[in-house]
């Protein structure tokens, strides 16, 4: 049997076996210590860029579910297609058992073109990783040398965002504009759930033109900074008033919009089980993330407080305005993958548009 490689920038090595899309590739060595949820994991577009690392052991055993949609886009994926570099897992299913599975991970990834190792001590390298922070690495099929990529150095959006606006009618007559930095079908399903009208624009577009009754900011991949002319537009529809939600990176493109500094984490937040505490009450949550990048706190203008923080490690997990419809959380509210503790994040901001 062949073997592969991963190679760290710090020159350390792992070893294992190829499955899925047999290439070398490179990017930015990242873990997630979710159980389950690898198929939302995969086509979630936050990793583009990412070659990931599962921390539970064992990866495959329930396949890939199926393709069906609703509302043009898939029921069971974040994505049309796969957004990470590559795959690393201790233990590769070899067998696969779901009623609703119609392929199997080592398929799907060579659909994908996307290559994995499995065999590789996850442990050790996620070890590793916290105590190193996350590095750049590359995965290495057939002595094919890639060379080292670092994704936070480009504009990621281009890559995840869609190309043209798209609308989504529902039941009520609320309109909320998306603006896609790399948005989550979860998002967008949890919106139309509600019986929100949602029109879905690129991650540059000028939304100042059009009309709705609120703005939201998605997730999306990389340094927040990069994304110039979102917090622009971002920073127009703050000066209109209007009731603005952002989520994950949507959280860090507001903070900026408003005067407010990011920074990156040493190794990020990439799991569904992270503890988060509501500033001013004793309300903790367990949530979904996946962000490398943080607000600094500290940076907040006048008028901006915390409005959630990570019990982990201390770090602002979102933030809100005291008199102006103005919120973000660093979280996923839509958790695809669960827990859905914090879904009522939507419902609150759209109680804020019915006044």
């Amino acid at each position: 049997m062949s073997v592969s490689k991963l190679i760290l920038e710090d020159g350390s090595v792992y070893y294992g076996y190829p499955f899925g899309h047999q290439k070398s590739v490179a990017g930015e060595v990242v873990f997630n210590t979710g159980m389950v949820g690898y198929p939302e994991s995969l086509t979630d577009p936050s990793y583009k860029g990412q070659i990931l690392v599962f921390t539970y052991p064992l990866i495959g055993n329930y396949g890939m579910p199926d393709f069906s949609r609703r509302d043009g886009i898939l029921n069971f994926y974040e994505s049309d297609n796969a957004k990470v570099q590559g795959l690393i897992v201790s233990e590769y299913s070899l067998n696969n058992d779901h009623r609703s599975a119609e392929q199997s991970l080592d398929d799907w990834l060579k659909s994908q073109e996307i290559p994995g190792i499995y065999g590789v001590d996850t442990r050790s390298l996620t070890k590793k990783l916290r105590d190193r922070g996350a590095m750049l690495g590359k995965i290495i099929y057939m002595d094919n040398d890639p060379g080292f990529y670092n994704p936070n150095k480009e504009n990621l959006a281009v890559f995840v965002s869609i190309k043209d606006p798209v609308f989504y009618e529902a039941g009520r007559k609320k309109r909320i504009a998306l603006l896609d930095c790399g948005c989550k079908n979860g998002i967008i399903r949890s919106l139309l759930n509600r019986g929100v009208s949602i029109l879905r624009v690129p991650w540059d577009y000028d939304v100042s033109n059009e009309k709705f009754d609120g703005l939201l900011v998605s997730n999306g991949p990389g340094d927040p900074e990069m994304y110039k002319q979102t917090i622009y537009n971002v920073r127009k529809i703050i000066e209109r008033n209007l009731p603005i939600l952002g989520i994950c990176l949507g959280n860090q493109i507001l903070a900026l919009a408003a005067g407010a500094d990011t920074y990156k984490l040493k190794f990020g937040h990439r799991s569904q089980n992270q503890p988060c505490l509501e500033v001013g009450s004793k309300h903790c949550y367990t949530t979904s993330q996946n962000h490398g990048y943080a607000v600094s706190a500290e940076s907040l203008q006048q008028g901006w407080v915390p409005w959630y923080s990570n019990l982990n490690d201390g770090t602002n997990e979102g933030i809100r305005h005291i008199a102006k419809p103005f919120y973000g959380v660093q979280f996923h509210p839509e958790a695809s993958p669960g827990p859905t503790d914090t879904s009522f994040i939507f419902d609150q901001f759209i109680g804020i548009l019915d006044g």
